[in-house]
């Protein structure tokens, strides 16, 4: 999780409870099935208004770390409300940007705010810190600095490189591993789901609404399974291939980003007279790996080298509204070896801060968790090397992002079984050149979600399509958190299909502005998911 969300200040924490030992065998794999969630003691709600968000409130739950030990040790979880304003109310709609690992509080008060008036007035929109992140407690920093520049590079074509990589993903897991032994084998999707069952009974509530985006489709879709007569309404948007938890999903990935970034070079050779770099995609594309070998040798600035560069143009394939940035700096480079505007870009896209560190921390946490990972490196370095014949952008930034897995301390559990047919109808949403989450998965969930709908964003390639400057997609939301109502098709994969929104243009043009929506949506829900 590369997260650059906007820090909401102001949450009201409260300390946890007695600490009391893990079980012995807390790092065995545990069981999906849902514990018996304690009753929760009201939540005291005080303001934390921002600027943008002035009428949002912020409390604190403490909730067991073991859920199957509820009189046991304590965390707590950081929560935030818009409450409802109509005189008609539907309940608490519980929001979540994705990661794992990303914080929710600023997100309420964003989906407030995008939402039509009239039907957000009818809802509680809640936010929330996930166990592990941002202002609940303990929040997880396993190795502060790990991503530091400059890092080794990430193509390891030499046996050095490799050791070098391998050697700070060992690290990594390593240092999760002595400062969180007892709260690492609760860091998982499941545990995090009856997390939300917790919130909403500290909420007094019988069914709860969710509208999850990316990773948090997957939590979205794990708490229905766990709890289908405690769902009412679920939104789920960006979703995660139910069927590739999480090694594969990964290398899906890999293949869906390079296209992507094909994509957007594309979009700079046909905006050759802003660039200078050539109308040729595959010219331009030389001219891109031709940047990316010369600052493997001199980082940029001290700064960006290889890895960083990658870092620097991955949030390209979730948001295309920063491609006239990110192509800005690649041209000032590429054209006149100006350094500053790719520095500039990786501070903005690229490099991490402390709350990244905990989105990453709680990144790695969950995943490795969640599902088995391959222990033995050499599978993981055929596979990259098989996948980077086809795909090089990210194959291996990738691979080293999420390799600490093969190290990780704690065992991991079995991917849910999402498969659900006692829900009332579910509404998907997804783009079909969706990079971070690709289109297949999305139709797998439709599949697998019985009378679930699934709205479609033909030619789109965002990752976070709702509440983004699309209205033919905002209008299907609004129908249906306002009275239930979803679109039914005829037949085909898609119940609804809504036509993508134009690339933006280059900023020297009066275009050059993208929804200042859409921007805002992607800065809350960071990246890598």
């Amino acid at each position: 999780m590369r997260q650059r969300a906007a820090v909401l200040c102001g949450a009201a924490v409260i300390a946890a409870g007695t600490v009391t030992a893990a079980p012995a065998d807390a790092s065995a794999p545990r069981p999906a099935h849902p514990a018996p969630v304690a009753p929760a003691a009201g939540l005291h709600w005080e303001k934390c208004a921002t600027e943008d968000y002035p009428t949002l409130q912020c409390a604190s739950l403490e909730v067991p770390l073991d859920h199957a030990r509820p009189r046991g040790r304590q965390i707590t979880l950081a929560l935030s409300r818009v409450p409802h304003t109509a005189g008609t109310y539907q309940g608490p709609l519980l929001v979540n940007p994705g990661g794992p690992g990303g914080s929710g509080l600023t997100l309420a008060g964003f989906v407030a705010s995008s939402l039509p008036a009239k039907v957000a007035a009818q809802y509680d929109v809640i936010g929330f810190d996930p166990r592990g992140v941002g202002r609940s407690t303990p929040a997880l920093d396993c190795l502060p600095g790990h991503f530091d520049p400059v890092r080794p590079d990430s193509l390891p074509d030499t046996p050095d490189v490799e050791q070098a990589n391998l050697a700070r993903a060992k690290s990594f897991a390593d240092a999760c591993g002595e400062k969180y032994a007892d709260v690492l084998p609760y860091i998982d999707t499941v545990d995090a789901a009856r997390d939300v069952d917790a919130i909403r009974a500290a909420l007094g509530a019988e069914k709860l609404n969710y509208f999850g985006y990316s990773y948090g489709t997957y939590l979205g879709a794990v708490y229905a399974k766990l709890h289908p007569d405690r769902v009412r309404r679920l939104v789920l948007d960006s979703v995660v291939g139910p069927d590739d938890v999480w090694y594969d999903a990964n290398l899906n990935q890999d293949l869906a980003f390079n296209d992507r970034h094909r994509a957007f070079l594309a979009w700079i050779a046909e905006h050759d007279a802003a660039y200078g770099l050539g109308s040729d995609p595959e010219r331009v594309e030389a001219a891109w790996y031709a940047m990316r070998t010369a600052l493997a040798k001199r980082p940029a600035g001290g700064k960006v080298g290889a890895s960083e560069l990658e870092d620097t143009y991955m949030p390209g394939g979730y948001y295309n509204g920063y491609w006239p940035y990110l192509a800005e700096a690649f041209a000032a480079y590429a054209k006149d070896e100006d350094t500053g505007p790719l520095v500039e870009a990786y501070e903005n896209f690229g490099a991490l801060d402390a709350s990244g560190d905990d989105g990453y921390s709680v990144y790695t946490a969950v995943q490795c968790r969640d599902a088995a990972w391959p222990r033995d490196w050499d599978e993981w370095r055929d596979d990259s090397w098989d996948l980077y014949e086809k795909a090089p952008f990210m194959v291996w930034n990738n691979a080293w992002y999420n390799a600490p897995c093969a190290f990780w301390p704690t065992g991991s559990g079995q991917p849910v079984d999402v498969a659900n047919g006692e829900l009332p109808p579910v509404l998907l949403f997804q783009a079909t050149g969706d990079a971070a989450t690709p289109y297949e998965g999305g139709v797998a969930a439709h599949r697998l979600l019985r009378d679930s709908a699934l709205v479609v964003e033909e030619g789109g390639g965002n990752h976070g399509i709702t509440l983004s400057g699309n209205d033919c997609l905002d209008e299907h939301l609004a129908a249906y958190l306002t009275d239930g109502t979803v679109p039914r098709g005829g037949g085909g994969e898609a119940d609804a299909v809504c036509q993508a929104l134009p690339d933006p243009k280059p900023l020297e043009s009066k275009a050059a502005s993208t929804s200042s929506r859409g921007s805002t949506l992607h800065g809350l829900l960071g990246f890598r998911r």
